[in-house]
């Protein structure tokens, strides 16, 4: 998978997985609200981007996606299920990607994502001395 799908599912993620909690499967055949909240917003017009690309059973299985993650209320669950279906979609249709390029913010200069997973697992962008693991004692004075 390429980093831009990467970068894209994770900027557009917590703003699909809020439309998804406020308007649930209405979000995407619903109206713009004029005043809806900016993120939901945003991730209704991403999560309506997807739905115009999809064929009759691609929209079938978005509706019954997005239903689940919205009866579901629980936002991990929903912010999993909404980014595997946006990678999917991302990956297969690169009109798609660049249309979601241009609805999200550019990513901050310098901006680093970094991910530690794992029993006993350090990430860091400038780190000095780590140490990990058991029977490790702090250097003598």
């Amino acid at each position: 998978m390429s980093a831009e799908i990467v970068q894209l599912v994770e900027q557009a993620g917590p703003v699909v997985t809020a439309a998804v909690s406020a308007y649930g499967v209405a979000v995407l055949t619903r109206a713009q609200d004029v005043a809806a909240d900016a993120t939901v917003g945003l991730g209704q017009r991403i999560l309506q981007a997807v739905w115009r690309r999809e064929d009759q059973a691609g929209r079938a299985e978005l509706e019954r996606v997005v239903d689940e993650a919205a009866e579901e209320q629980d936002d991990a669950y929903t912010t999993a299920v909404l980014s595997r279906l946006l990678r999917r979609a991302l990956q297969s249709d690169p009109e798609l990607r660049q249309e979601l390029s241009a609805l999200l913010p550019a990513p901050a200069a310098g901006a680093v994502n970094i991910t530690a997973s794992g029993t006993r697992a350090i990430a860091g962008q400038r780190i000095g001395t780590a140490i990990t693991g058991d029977g490790h004692l702090p250097p003598r004075s």
